[in-house]
């Protein structure tokens, strides 16, 4: 199977369709800042997978902080928030590939760790939430993106087989969880962290570095040759 022969593609948001990394170190940055904690370098790795109440759960017991869970989760929110809705910008070309892939009969659907708070107003900003057709978040699904869970859902919910669909993703732990559910596996370099790189392209089918290298194999498979 080619990265071409797919009738599903599923992406990962931050990191894969969206440009917003620097959004959570800097969230994650304050948040500890005004307690008077220092960011440890392993703590952005240590929540990638997790959605914001794991996330928040283990935020808590790390730094032994006296805030419930939900204050957690709501400064978080209040943090973030409008920087998703009015700032953080797409991958160059990741509206066009998605276009392209709805034009051709490629069904598609998002499967992110995020918070339909945060991840409806940046994709309708950017165009590309009329392109998705189906909607997934861990906090739907048992287990984080170690595990297949969150992309068995998601193809599910598109009517496909795991082996008919292709999954997108920035971390290692996730192209690990997609590879366990029998997904074809693509890296997005695009959005990974320099330390993670050499780990996704040892665990992925494919990498790309920017979305028009897929455009142009897409492109082949759909219209022959193309100078494009």
């Amino acid at each position: 199977m080619t990265v071409t022969d797919i009738k599903g593609a599923i992406f990962d948001l931050d990191g894969t369709l969206l440009d917003s990394a620097y959004v959570w170190s800097e969230v994650d940055r304050r948040f500890l800042g005004k307690r008077s904690l220092e960011l440890p370098d392993d703590y952005c790795k240590s929540i990638c997978t997790m959605n914001l109440e794991q996330a928040a759960v283990y935020t808590k017991q790390r730094f032994a902080l006296p805030d419930s869970i939900e204050a957690i989760i709501n400064e978080w929110k209040d943090s973030a928030f409008s920087e998703y809705r009015d700032n953080v910008p797409a991958f160059d070309k990741a509206r066009e590939l998605l276009a392209l892939l709805k034009e051709n009969g490629i069904k598609t659907a998002l499967a992110t760790a995020s918070d339909r708070l945060f991840y409806e107003p940046a994709l309708k900003r950017t165009g590309l939430y009329e392109l998705i057709d189906f909607f997934s978040q861990t906090s739907e699904v048992a287990r984080g993106k170690g595990f297949p869970d969150i992309y068995l859902h998601a193809s599910s919910a598109l009517g496909l087989e795991a082996c008919e669909c292709a999954v997108f993703e920035d971390i290692p732990e996730g192209i690990s969880g997609a590879r366990a559910g029998g997904f074809y596996c693509v890296g997005a370099l695009c959005g990974a962290a320099e330390e993670d790189k050499e780990q996704l392209i040892t665990l992925s089918d494919i990498c790309f570095e920017r979305y028009d290298e897929l455009i142009c194999k897409f492109k082949e498979q759909f219209y022959g040759k193309t100078t494009d």
